[in-house]
């Protein structure tokens, strides 16, 4: 007799190797990045392998800087840095409530792995300034862009007329 047929579903991937939030957070952050000043702090990073482990939910990220942008690294690839914490600290980070600093210094997040990345991966966070006019110039062609600007220019004001003169004062 041959081979067993088994019935059951094929056994799922560990954990460790499922990974969808990776490449959403990469398309997020590339488009964001758009017109930023963050090249200098990418160079620096370039072949890194970054990895971001939440500790309040089992979720992970698994980034890698090539070319300039971020990329997904692969799950089982070891990371030059991993950086722990809650998501809410992380989200803290992101949306500039709390400086690097002082999430690392009070230990709400922490950095392992290779110093020098480390300390480059800290530098890019603080001095990251976010600039929405660069950003917005960077995803829509010059013509449409010249043209929004005229369309929100102020309009001129009109002539007093008039009734403007023979108003009663208040």
């Amino acid at each position: 007799m041959g081979g067993m047929i088994s019935l059951l579903p094929p056994r799922p991937p560990p954990l460790a190797d499922l990974d969808p939030i990776s490449p959403l957070f990469v398309r997020v952050f590339n488009h964001w990045a758009r017109g930023q000043n963050i090249g200098a702090a990418l160079e620096t990073l370039e072949g890194k392998r970054v990895r971001i482990r939440l500790t309040d939910v089992p979720l992970q990220l698994n980034l890698c800087v090539s070319h300039g942008a971020l990329k997904v690294a692969p799950a089982r690839a070891e990371p030059h840095v991993t950086l722990r914490g809650r998501g809410v600290d992380f989200a803290r980070l992101a949306t500039r409530a709390e400086d690097p600093d002082t999430l690392f210094f009070q230990r709400r997040l922490s950095l392992e792995g290779e110093t020098e990345t480390g300390l480059a991966i800290k530098n890019a966070l603080d001095a990251f300034e976010w600039d929405w006019r660069r950003h917005f110039a960077a995803l829509v062609p010059d013509g449409l862009l010249q043209l929004l600007r005229a369309a929100l220019r102020p309009l001129p004001r009109p002539p007093s007329g008039p009734f403007e003169r023979h108003r009663p004062p208040r």
